[in-house]
C-alpha cells in the first residue's frame, strides 16, 4: 500500500464505486407505463404463471450477489459487515469490466452466533439471508467468510439453490491454482498422477486446492497444517482434512517436502526457507501463496536454487506467475449464467483451469505485452498463468465452462455451442 496513501485511496472512494445504469429508456409517459403501472402488471402476471420467464423479463439472468459477512476480509480479519463494503463493491468492478457480469454486494449483519456481530460466524444464519435474497439474482459469489462457516454455508446454499453459487476464497484460488499446476506438468514432461505435491494450509483455501487438483488426476497430495502433516494415524482431524489424510512417516513440513515436484503454500510467512527447497525434486515448483509475506519470498528460492530450474509462483502483482482470481470468477460465472446453470460443478472448474492454462501456452497479445514493458510474456517457467489482462480470457473461460456445463446436464438453457463461441467473440471485440 506504499505506493498508494490512505487519502488518495479515500478519495478514490468517495461515492462508492458501483451505481445502476438503465438499459431501457425513461423518457416519455409511454415508458413510464411500460417500466412501472400499468404495464409492469403483465411481467408480474407471466411470472407467476410461468417461474422460469423471470430470467427472461427481469436484471436475474446477469446478476450476482457478491455476499459477505465481513469476518475475513482480505488479510485484514474480522471488521464486520459494513467494512466489508468497499471489497465487495471492489468484487462487483471486476465481476462487470472482466466478465460483463452485473453484480451487487449484499454485507449480512447479524449473521453471528450470538445474534449479533461478536464472536464466530453461525453458517445458518448467513444461509438464511442469502436463501431469503436469492430470488433477484442469477448467482451467488461467497466472499470473506471465516472458516469453518464457510465450508456449510458454501455447500449448503449449493445443494439447496438453483443457480450458481462459488466460494471465490475457496474456489477461484483452487481453480488458478491448478492451472499453474497443470502448466508446471507440461513443462516437467509429467503427467498429473505422477506429480508429488506438497500443500502447506489445510484451511479452506487448501482443502479446495486439494480437492481441485484430485479432481484434474493428481493422485499424490500431502496436506500439512499448523501441527505437522495430515496423516491417518492423528486423531485431533475434522471431518474436511479426514478426507485428505496420508500414511506416511513424514510428521513435519520440512520432512513431507523432500523430494516433492510442486509445494503449494496458503498458510503463513516463512515456514519455508532455502535449504527446503533444494530438498525438493530436480525441477520444483514453489506457489507460496501466502499475503502479503509468502511462504518463502523468491529472492530466497532464487539464492537457493541458483543455476537450477525452477518455477516460482506468488499472490503478489509485483512477480511473475501470480494466482489472481480476477483469471477465474467472472469467466465462470458468465458461462455459467449464460446457459442458466444450476451450479459451478467440478467439471466446469477443471474446465476453466485447463482453458487457462492452455490461454497461457499461446502467443501473448501485443495489446498485453505493452502492460507489462518489464516482462518477456513467452510461454515458460516465468509465464504459466495468463494476465488478467488478456481479453482472450472472456471468450475462452467463459466457452470451456458453459461447454462443460452442457456437457455435464447442469445447463437449463438450450445451446448450440458453436454459435455461443461466435457471440462471445463478438461482444468481446464490442467492450
Amino acid at each position: 500500500m506504499a505506493k498508494y496513501g490512505k487519502e488518495e485511496v479515500l478519495k478514490f472512494h468517495q461515492g462508492g464505486k458501483v451505481a445502476l445504469t438503465l438499459p431501457k429508456p425513461l423518457k416519455t409517459a409511454d415508458d413510464l407505463c411500460l417500466a412501472y403501472t400499468p404495464g409492469v402488471a403483465h411481467a408480474v402476471k407471466e411470472i407467476a404463471a410461468n417461474p422460469s420467464s423471470v430470467f427472461d423479463i427481469t436484471a436475474k439472468s446477469n446478476l450476482v450477489a457478491v455476499v459477505s459477512d465481513g469476518t475475513a476480509i482480505l488479510g485484514l480479519g474480522d471488521l464486520g459487515a459494513s467494512a466489508s463494503i468497499p471489497v465487495m463493491e471492489g468484487k462487483a468492478v471486476l465481476f462487470k469490466a472482466f466478465g460483463d457480469v452485473d453484480a451487487w454486494p449484499m454485507p449480512v449483519n447479524h449473521c453471528r452466533k450470538d445474534g449479533k456481530n461478536e464472536g464466530k460466524t453461525d453458517p445458518q444464519r448467513v444461509i438464511d439471508a442469502v436463501m431469503a435474497d436469492a430470488p433477484m439474482h442469477g448467482g451467488i459469489n461467497l466472499e470473506d467468510t471465516a472458516a469453518p462457516a464457510r465450508f456449510e454455508t458454501d455447500d449448503t446454499l449449493d445443494a439447496a439453490l438453483d443457480i450458481p453459487v462459488f466460494h471465490d476464497d475457496q474456489w477461484g484460488t483452487a481453480v488458478i491454482s491448478l492451472s499453474g499446476v497443470m502448466n508446471y506438468a507440461k513443462l516437467a514432461g509429467k503427467k498429473l498422477e505422477d506429480l508429488k505435491i506438497v500443500m502447506n494450509g489445510a484451511g479452506a483455501a487448501g482443502i479446495r486446492i486439494c480437492e481441485m487438483c484430485k479432481a484434474a488426476g493428481v493422485k499424490n497430495v500431502t496436506m500439512c497444517d499448523s501441527k505437522g502433516v495430515i496423516s491417518t494415524d492423528r486423531t485431533d482431524l475434522n471431518a474436511f482434512k479426514t478426507k485428505h489424510a496420508v500414511t506416511t512417516t513424514a510428521k513435519t513440513l520440512k520432512e513431507a517436502i523432500v523430494g516433492a515436484d510442486v509445494f503449494i503454500g496458503v498458510s503463513a510467512a516463512n515456514v519455508l526457507d532455502g535449504e527446503d527447497v533444494k530438498k525438493m525434486g530436480e525441477f520444483p515448483a514453489i506457489f507460496a501463496m501466502a499475503n502479503p509475506d509468502p511462504e518463502i519470498h523468491p529472492e530466497v528460492v532464487a539464492k537457493a536454487l541458483e543455476g537450477k530450474r525452477y518455477i516460482m509462483v506468488t499472490g503478489r502483482s509485483d512477480y511473475p506467475n501470480q494466482i489472481n482470481n480476477v483469471l477465474g470468477f467472472p469467466y465462470l460465472f458468465r458461462g455459467a449464467l449464460d446457459v442458466r446453470a444450476t451450479t459451478i460443478n467440478k467439471e466446469m472448474k477443471v474446465a476453466a483451469a485447463h482453458a487457462l492454462a492452455k490461454l497461457a501456452q499461446e502467443p501473448i497479445t501485443d495489446e498485453v505485452q505493452a502492460l507489462f514493458p518489464n516482462e518477456k510474456l513467452v510461454f515458460g517457467d516465468s509465464y504459466i498463468i495468463p494476465k488478467p489482462f488478456d481479453k482472450r480470457l472472456f471468450v475462452e473461460v467463459s466457452y470451456a465452462v458453459a461447454e462443460a456445463a452442457v456437457k455435464t446436464g447442469v445447463a437449463r438453457k438450450a445451446v448450440d455451442l458453436a454459435q455461443y463461441r461466435k457471440e462471445l467473440e463478438a461482444r468481446n471485440a464490442a467492450r
